[in-house]
């Protein structure tokens, strides 16, 4: 088990030097220059080329780019903010306690909804209530996002006044995001637990227990359920994993100060090391997360345990 964190741990290093290099380079092929930006359009010339020079904008693309890596390995140094002049991860660690809280709620969410409907779905297959299901998970993934969150402002903010329509500072705060967020994954999770459901309960071993007289919910939550496992633990990893990275639109609807504003109000300001950062930061938290997922197979199920072994 060991050997196999360490061998994972040491493929993110090729997977965060390519990440690095995309983002660097579409950074800096990005019209507008930084320096003109953080001085203003009215500055001398000779200031916005002093500045330039400071920051190391003269050089040429690939001394840019290994100047970057190298301050990033050797002084874990990713950048100071154009804007602020604070250190990048500064910067993303103070918004990242947002973007956590927001995509453990929305993944709860998920989970909450989306397992027990995939195993009802799959257990009363071909009935109202599959069918009904599996129209709504299919809408709830066709939904964008950005146009879920408007509609629920719409309804529960304008239109019924129940809910704020911005802000997380409260348990109120957070019901509208949650949802935003949670739905569309719980429909992906729902689909994946009923194909899984529907593979496993038709095994010999579920009609040999059912054969010996077990209850119906033992042979569903004891039996089915655990074998069924894997594959919904990968679909719910990949969800939260892409939470953390992909709920840039839902905290700009609703006002969240997380790591997604922050980077949207980047690119807006052309404040490239916190994008870079930002970016960074998201492709090694995704990648940890597939490494959890990994390691929780092995407790799921033992034939994985004996293969890292």
């Amino acid at each position: 088990m060991h050997k196999y964190i360490i061998k994972r741990i040491a493929m993110l290093i090729p997977v965060m030097l390519g990440v690095s290099f995309i983002v660097f380079t579409l950074m800096y092929m990005t019209p507008g220059d930084p320096a003109k930006i953080m001085l203003g359009e009215s500055a001398p010339k000779e200031e916005v080329e002093k500045l330039r020079e400071e920051l190391g904008l003269n050089d040429p693309f690939l001394v840019q780019y290994g100047n970057y890596v190298k301050k990033a390995v050797f002084d874990q140094d990713i950048g100071r903010s154009y804007a602020t002049k604070r250190p990048v991860a500064n910067e993303i660690m103070s918004r990242f306690p947002a973007t956590l809280k927001l995509a453990s709620i929305g993944v709860l969410v998920a989970v909450s909804i989306g397992i027990p409907v995939g195993i009802i779905s799959a257990t009363k297959q071909y009935t109202i209530f599959d069918q009904v299901s599996m129209v709504l998970a299919l809408v709830g993934v066709s939904m964008p996002n950005f146009w879920q969150g408007l509609m629920l402002i719409l309804l529960f903010s304008v239109k019924l006044g129940w809910l704020p329509a911005s802000g997380f500072t409260s348990l109120k705060h957070m019901v509208l995001p949650a949802l935003t967020l949670g739905t569309g994954s719980a429909a992906t999770i729902t689909r994946m637990t009923r194909s899984s459901m529907l593979e496993v309960i038709r095994a010999d071993y579920i009609r040999t227990a059912r054969a010996k007289g077990q209850a119906e919910s033992v042979v569903i939550n004891t039996h089915a359920l655990k074998n069924a496992l894997i594959p919904i633990i990968t679909v719910v990893g990949l969800q939260f994993g892409g939470l953390l990275g992909g709920a840039v639109l839902t905290e700009s609807i609703y006002s969240i100060p997380g790591v997604g504003r922050l980077m949207v109000d980047s690119i807006k300001s052309r404040d490239f090391p916190i994008v870079q950062g930002g970016v960074l930061f998201i492709a090694i938290t995704f990648s940890a997360i597939n490494l959890l997922v990994d390691i929780l197979y092995a407790f799921v199920d033992p034939r994985i345990k004996s293969q890292y072994k």
